[in-house]
């Protein structure tokens, strides 16, 4: 409490705290989301689960709100902005950012990956069956599926970033028009053209990061006529944070959410329902675009009270304890499912009440409080790997050899990474798996995370001291 405390006191006057409000908020969001949706049952007499969405459809409109994938795109898209103009004003690189920003996204990451990988292992030495063991660790491993697309927008930041520094906000439009023809793929075919969405839907949300940053720092630094304050339209580079806009955005928003939903092709619901021909999360969809729209205009109408309730002591510094675990929340909270929904069976105290009963409805508060409770102790345990990851101060130029150089290196250790993830996402759930991942994912991603973490250990990425 006491170093929460002192990290609230240091906070500088001028950072844009909804910003921490909004990424704990969704990754909350998602946890809570993900453990009350499950539904946990029995297949061959063994444990499995699946969403309840397909029994609830009075619930899909609910996914408006819920689905809140596009507002952690968003904020990383402001906090991305801003670490990376930070680091160019202390004459620092975009190579030495990347590699400096992959360690809060790594290093908790190859923890979970290492634990699930030895668990397996020792699961199979014991003799349980290698395909039970893949679908057990498949299961915990969900939450990689977003990472993939978040590593590969952070990646792709710094070239993203010029583009929107010269073009604005025409950039995540362009985005969102490729996201539509991928989608007429999905309606009309081929169904390939729409593997882009995975890439062009969460760079367009990110992008309006960017535009929120630049309004940000117009706000608070430059003087009216500065750079860019003239431009208007869709070359603006700015993102307009008036209580107008927001009514704007979140009624436009909404009136092509109905359009595209209810009068159109998309389903209703932004998460996945088995059964539904199209899914609007995976690829994302026009209609999750349309969400995403409806929820930044959400989100700037609340922008003025939730700031003023943030410089309260109390709230803020809640939020900060969230923030300093929040990828650890995310990244093990099925763990965490994966662990009780064991326990329960192994205890033969598993309840399996049937969607929508009383039953099921009564059983969501003591399984809410039990997940909570072990993810308590999982964060306890591997939240200090992600709360005390540091951040390396900015280094001088070290010629343009060595930036070269140093830039190749992190692009390859950046692919590395993404290439482990995407392996592991895409292979089947019930291959036999002695290690419960496939081994060139393994591999792959290990490979690239020790080339980030050489990187960041080498001469030019160590802190400068004092």
């Amino acid at each position: 409490m006491r170093r929460l405390r002192q990290l609230a006191q240091r906070t500088p006057p001028g950072r844009e705290r909804y910003i921490d409000l909004l990424r704990a908020l969704a990754i909350t969001m998602v946890v809570l989301g993900h453990w009350g949706v499950t539904v946990i049952g029995y297949d061959h007499g063994r444990p499995a689960g699946h969403s309840a969405l397909g029994d609830l459809r009075w619930a899909w409109p609910l996914t408006w709100v819920a689905q809140v994938m596009p507002v952690f795109f968003l904020v990383g898209g402001y906090a991305n902005a801003a670490s990376l103009a930070a680091r160019r004003r202390r004459g620092g690189s975009a190579a030495g950012w990347l590699v400096d920003r992959s360690a809060r996204l790594i290093r908790p990451t190859t923890v979970l990956l290492l634990v699930l990988a030895a668990g397996a292992g020792i699961a199979t030495l014991r003799g349980a069956d290698p395909a039970q063991v893949r679908t057990v660790v498949w299961f915990a491993t969900i939450p990689l599926w977003f990472l993939v697309a978040y590593v590969a927008v952070v990646a792709l930041t710094p070239p993203m970033y010029a583009l929107h520094r010269r073009f604005g906000l025409a950039v995540p439009t362009a985005l969102v028009v490729l996201v539509a023809l991928g989608d007429l793929g999905r309606l009309l075919g081929p169904a390939a053209l729409a593997d882009g969405n995975y890439l062009f839907g969460w760079l367009a949300v990110h992008q309006v990061g960017f535009a929120w940053y630049d309004a940000a720092q117009a706000d608070t630094r430059q003087p009216a006529g500065a750079a860019g304050a003239g431009t208007r339209g869709l070359f603006r580079r700015r993102l307009p944070l008036s209580r107008r806009a927001g009514v704007l955005l979140l009624g436009g928003g909404l009136v092509a959410l109905v359009l595209l939903t209810v009068a159109g092709p998309y389903p209703v619901a932004m998460l996945h329902v088995p059964g539904e021909r199209l899914d609007n999360a995976a690829p994302p969809s026009l209609a999750l675009m349309a969400a995403a729209v409806a929820q930044l205009g959400l989100i700037l109408l609340l922008r003025r009270p939730a700031g003023r309730w943030l410089r309260r002591s109390g709230p803020w510094q809640a939020v900060l304890a969230v923030n300093a675990v929040v990828l650890t929340l995310f990244l093990w909270h099925l763990t965490a499912a994966v662990l009780l929904v064991g326990l329960l069976d192994a205890l033969g105290v598993l309840p399996t009440p049937p969607v929508g009963s009383a039953a099921w409805w009564a059983w969501r508060v003591p399984w809410l409080l039990a997940l909570a409770a072990v993810l308590t102790v999982l964060v306890a345990v591997f939240g200090p790997v992600e709360a005390r990851t540091r951040r390396p101060a900015a280094t001088g130029p070290a010629g343009a050899g060595g930036r070269r150089l140093r830039a190749g290196l992190a692009v390859a250790g950046y692919a590395g990474v993404l290439v482990g993830l995407l392996l592991n996402s895409l292979a089947p759930e019930a291959a036999p798996e002695p290690l419960g991942l496939p081994a060139p994912a393994l591999v792959a991603y290990l490979a690239g995370a020790g080339l980030l973490r050489l990187l960041r250990s080498g001469p030019a990425g160590r802190r400068r001291p004092g």
